[in-house]
């Protein structure tokens, strides 16, 4: 299968086979891959959570379940047999960019022009998610309701200056493909070649 296939086959997936496992060498291969994503200044101010059994996942549900309409969020409701949770790490990139090869001489972020602190994570988000397609894999970027994740990372001890930009779900699926070209933005729309135009 080539890069093409495996991007005209990824898909959001929303259920699983909670009782059959991604095996370990699978897992590793996805977290291996994310972790090969590039990050400015090779800073790599990530971490990823990776939660594989049922009480962990029971308990990540838990701690995002918000007390005003939980259904309505995926991450209390997901039921899949792996999660990873990927975490931005802002101080790395902060020190990073204060080291003297940089040219910054302290660890403003006033200057930097987008948080790539969160766009690094989700570069390996996304290397994670097109792995699992590749393996014949069903999976799903989601996010975390924001007043839950100080319970999120009370439970899993997770240090303060890790954030979650949100998690991975993954996990074998019968969920038929949803053809959705017909949604999709048309490509003049959104792509425009030398200069701006409304199209």
């Amino acid at each position: 299968m080539d890069f093409q296939d495996v991007v005209r086959r990824r898909r959001m997936i929303r259920h699983y086979d909670p009782d059959r496992p991604v095996p370990p060498e699978v897992v590793d291969r996805i977290i291996d891959n994310g972790l090969r994503a590039p990050s400015a200044g090779f800073a790599q101010g990530w971490g990823f959570l990776v939660l594989d059994t049922a009480a962990d996942i029971e308990l990540f549900r838990t701690a995002a379940r918000p007390a005003e309409d939980p259904e309505r969020w995926f991450a209390a409701t997901v039921q899949a047999p792996l999660l990873i949770v990927p975490l931005a790490n802002k101080d790395v990139y902060l020190d990073r960019y204060a080291q003297a090869d940089k040219g910054h001489a302290d660890r403003s972020d006033a200057w930097w022009p987008a948080p790539y602190w969160d766009i690094d994570t989700g570069f390996a988000s996304l290397l994670m998610l097109l792995t699992a397609v590749d393996a014949g894999l069903g999976a799903c970027f989601f996010g975390l309701p924001a007043d839950r994740v100080d319970t999120f990372r009370r439970e899993f001890g997770v240090p303060e200056q890790y954030n979650p930009i949100g998690a991975i779900s993954i996990g074998y699926t019968e969920e038929p493909p949803r053809d959705l070209s017909s949604r999709r933005r048309p490509k003049a729309d959104v792509v425009h070649r030398g200069r701006w135009q409304q199209p």
